[in-house]
């Protein structure tokens, strides 16, 4: 796409709004289904069709779209979807009422639209979603080469790149004219076989044949991916129509739905119903005729084809993440066997790693406040700290940071012939750059590191922290933009990126997102390496412990998916709280573990291994909680130094080391297999 039309759908995107979980899935190539909404405002209801859970159950991200109060909208919430249908009467949405609408909501005049296969089509593309599920296209009605009644649709799929799953177009219009206009548009056209041979008919919508043989054939979703992601490599805009014939159990019979059909197709003639409103009178004339069975039909179609989209739009994610042009990141260094795919880093020897570090790298400002000092405020300290609300002097230092890079920059300086290596993401922009001809002056190799392409996303922007200090160096406040860590998720080139160094030890910070953090967890359990946990600040290292419970990956000890964390006493606080909160404390392996350690009236133990204050603190307490998800915790205390609480296994031989006694905290009751004590 050349940089004008970059820009052009730029200007678009300013006055479309696209919901949050859909906007993350389309920025890190997750599958999203385009649901149209005029489904919903001519009178079908969500909560029957399930379309959006049909959507989830097979792993993509649903997108209902539409016009709400004069807002182009991509990501509908059902009570979004409740207020267009029952607040005032939601207009027909396709093509050419978009600006209209959207240019009324510009002056606050904005009502509601329900957008067709023509209109959901173009917001799709606008948005960057490629599959759209749908019923019945549109077509060219039955004498349409006179009144030139042909749908919206059929010239949408001539210029939007979308690929649309439909039943075909519906039964009553004149399917070899529709077929012969989509050639002339360029729309490539496919059947599924649904395991049938050869040539196959193109489905009649409500019959599985029409008795015209369908332009070409598609045998299954990764066919159909393939050829998707074909049409976006070479350039071609126009659209892809993937017929998919009405299950056997709900089609009705070809002679039965004809007969139905040529009835209405007459009656509606005769009774004078023409252009917008023959469709609606045919298909309740045929709902009546059929009696009721077309709407059996209707309901067990759609539900089908949305299925079938979401299957094929996560073929096409999986077909993008293994090299395609047109994802949304780009890899640095390009290899140099290919300038256009991804690398495959398993099985190259130059990228194994002993310590594999994933997480943040960020450009720090630091920002010193220069005092402005005088004899009578010199002994107040006032004119240490800067003011706010103004411009105050300072020195201001520009660094490469980021606790990921930090902890990989640290581990290659002192590890001596340890490969280390930091996996992590930057963006295509001057930041971007800066990090990366860094990093490579230090030694550090950035086969790990992706650039993110920015595209409509400011979320790809590279990480920046911009730290604000007293006169005294003292933190006054700091600011954090590390959005392209939470909105972005690549969990398959992580697994790879562990598979491809196998290190010993993979160390994980807390900047990446819930679902990532998980991803990484799972990459180093396959691969049989140590985890370590940095949680990076207090709200961040509640990510670990997150709402969405999982003991299969977040497991106990002695199958601990996390050896070792390091937060500071406040972050400790935040994971103890997030982990008793979320219910990881109801865990009968977890009870199992802590009442081995027979800690019961421990405070005095507490108090004689660290203090008094600490021991107010709940530090102790908090860290020995946490022992069976996490079996070693090193509490960092600012200039009091380290607090160190782990586990012992029955065979570790300091159990029997004399020298070891005074720091062991409570021996275990010789219940649990593996539980020794805990120092």
């Amino acid at each position: 796409m050349s940089s004008s039309s970059h820009g052009n759908l730029g200007n678009l995107r300013k006055i479309l709004r696209i919901s949050d979980d859909v906007s993350h899935a389309i920025a890190s190539n997750q599958p999203v289904v385009a649901l149209e909404s005029t489904i919903y405002t001519h009178g079908a209801l969500a909560q029957d069709l399930m379309l959006e859970k049909i959507v989830r159950e097979h792993g993509g991200v649903p997108a209902v779209i539409g016009i709400l109060d004069g807002v182009p909208t991509v990501g509908l919430t059902p009570d979004e979807i409740d207020r267009m249908v029952n607040e005032g009467k939601p207009v027909k949405a396709s093509r050419r009422d978009i600006a209209f609408l959207a240019g009324r909501g510009l002056l606050s005049r904005g009502v509601h639209g329900g957008t067709t296969i023509a209109g959901t089509m173009l917001l799709a593309r606008i948005a960057g979603i490629r599959v759209f599920g749908t019923g019945g296209l549109g077509g060219v009605h039955r004498g349409g080469q006179d009144s030139l009644d042909i749908s919206a649709d059929l010239t949408e799929l001539g210029r939007t790149r979308v690929a649309v799953v439909s039943s075909g177009c519906k039964g009553f219009l004149d399917i070899p004219r529709t077929l012969e206009y989509l050639e002339t548009q360029g729309t490539v056209v496919a059947t599924f076989a649904d395991g049938r041979e050869g040539a196959v008919d193109f489905p009649a919508f409500w019959a599985r044949d029409s008795g015209t043989k369908s332009p070409a054939v598609v045998h299954d979703e990764k066919e159909a991916a393939a050829i998707i992601l074909a049409q976006e490599r070479l350039g071609i805009e126009s659209g892809l129509l993937f017929a998919n014939p009405i299950p056997e159990k709900y089609a009705i019979p070809s002679s039965e739905m004809a007969a139905a059909i040529e009835t209405a197709v007459r009656e509606a003639s005769e009774k004078g119903y023409t252009g917008s409103t023959n469709t609606p009178y045919v298909l309740s004339r045929i709902r009546s005729l059929t009696n009721e069975k077309s709407v059996e039909a209707n309901v067990g179609l759609v539900r089908a084809n949305v299925a079938r989209a979401a299957k094929i739009a996560g073929e096409l994610s999986k077909l993008s993440r293994k090299g395609s042009d047109f994802s949304t990141f780009k890899t640095h260094p390009v290899p140099a066997a290919s300038t256009k795919k991804e690398p495959k880093v398993e099985g190259k020897k130059h990228l194994k790693a002993d310590i594999l570090v994933a997480g943040a790298v960020a450009i720090d400002l630091n920002c010193d406040y220069v005092a402005q000092q005088s004899p009578a405020t010199e002994a107040t300290g006032e004119e240490l700290i800067p003011k706010p609300h103004t411009s105050n002097p300072a020195r201001i230092n520009q660094s490469v940071g980021g606790v990921g890079h930090n902890v990989a920059l640290a581990a290659h300086r002192v590890s001596g012939d340890v490969k280390v290596r930091l996996c992590s993401m930057v963006g295509d922009d001057v930041a971007g750059q800066t990090v990366l001809s860094t990093l490579q002056s230090c030694g550090l190799d950035t086969s790990y590191v992706r650039k993110l392409s920015a595209d409509y996303h400011s979320s790809s922007r590279t990480a920046q922290y911009v730290a604000v200090n007293d006169a005294q160096k003292n933190l006054v406040m700091a600011m954090a933009d590390m959005g392209i860590f939470t909105h972005h998720s690549f969990p398959e080139y992580w697994k790879s990126a562990v598979a491809g160094a196998k290190p010993q030890w993979l160390v994980v910070d807390g900047n990446w997102s819930e679902k990532d953090i998980r991803a990484w967890i799972q990459a180093a359990r396959t691969q049989d390496c140590s985890v370590a946990f940095e949680p990076v600040s207090t709200a961040k290292a509640t990510r670990l412990f997150c709402p969405e419970k999982d003991f299969s990956n977040l497991r106990v000890y002695p199958n601990a998916a996390i050896d070792i964390a390091t937060p500071n006493h406040f972050e400790l606080l935040s994971m103890f709280n997030a982990a008793r909160e979320n219910g990881y404390f109801d865990n009968p392996a977890w009870f199992s573990v802590v009442d081995a350690f027979g800690m019961r009236g421990a405070r005095e133990r507490f108090v004689r291994l660290t203090s008094a204050e600490m021991t107010d603190l709940g530090i102790p307490v908090q860290s020995v909680q946490l022992l069976p998800y996490i079996p070693t915790v090193i509490t960092k205390l600012g200039s009091k130094g380290v607090l160190l609480t782990t586990i012992l296994h029955k065979d570790d031989p300091r159990l029997r080391d004399p020298d070891s006694e005074r720091y062991i905290l409570t021996r275990s009751s010789g219940d649990h297999a593996h539980v020794g004590a805990s120092i």
